[in-house]
């Protein structure tokens, strides 16, 4: 059964209340987006913030303590714009930090699938890479899709480093009810299934079974 996390933000008027990520990926060789790139795209902007966020991510092959940021108001702007998304200025407001929460969620639950399995050794897991695939439905996806389960309208492929290895995480992004002002996500997070990721999802069931035994 499908128990993704939920994460619920106040919503803008947008057609596109999906908040879908514009940044198609981000990998250890490009590092941040470059606020001078892309501001050189247009000068002209205004209303838009250029103050980035920090994130609570720790992010791999960088010093102690370096964390990723996120795209500011006028960069998550103008990547909208690259894919032609039509999006609106007095908007931004409210998308960017929905985007920025909704990024938040996925790591907290990261951290509690990393929970046991000895990144605790090296200061915990951190962000390696993060590559958007939208068009590429995940099968899990695509067997609850075919049970009769609206389709994810976004999924994440997160590679983080643990204590030298690499474990990829799959994030399918599913919109929830809307309650009035507040717009929520459904977020499944789990390792991807390989030798590793498959036992990690088996134990993690065992767990979730002996827990609800236990409350009852």
């Amino acid at each position: 059964m499908l128990e993704p996390s939920q994460a619920s933000s106040k919503s803008s008027d947008s057609k596109n209340n999906h908040i879908r990520c514009p940044v198609s990926s981000i990998n250890k060789n490009s590092g941040d987006l470059s606020p001078k790139k892309l501001d050189s795209f247009d000068q002209n902007l205004q209303g838009l913030s250029n103050k980035r966020e920090i994130s609570s991510i720790p992010k791999a092959n960088g010093k102690e303590g370096e964390y990723w940021i996120y795209p500011s108001e006028r960069m998550f702007f103008q990547a909208m714009r690259r894919k032609n998304w039509n999006p609106r200025i007095n908007e931004m407001q409210f998308i960017v930090p929905i985007h920025n929460a909704v990024n938040e969620q996925v790591w907290r639950e990261i951290l509690s699938w990393e929970k046991g399995w000895g990144s605790e050794m090296c200061g915990g897991p951190k962000l390696v890479e993060f590559e958007g695939k939208s068009s590429k439905m995940s099968p899990k996806a695509r067997w609850l899709k075919y049970l009769g389960y609206k389709p994810p309208f976004d999924r994440h492929d997160w590679k983080i480093d643990r204590c030298g290895k690499e474990v990829t995480y799959i994030i399918d992004f599913y919109s929830g009810k809307k309650e009035g002002d507040l717009l929520s996500f459904y977020l499944d997070v789990r390792p991807k299934l390989s030798i590793n990721g498959a036992w990690m999802r088996l134990i993690r069931v065992f767990e979730d079974f002996f827990q609800k035994k236990k409350d009852l």
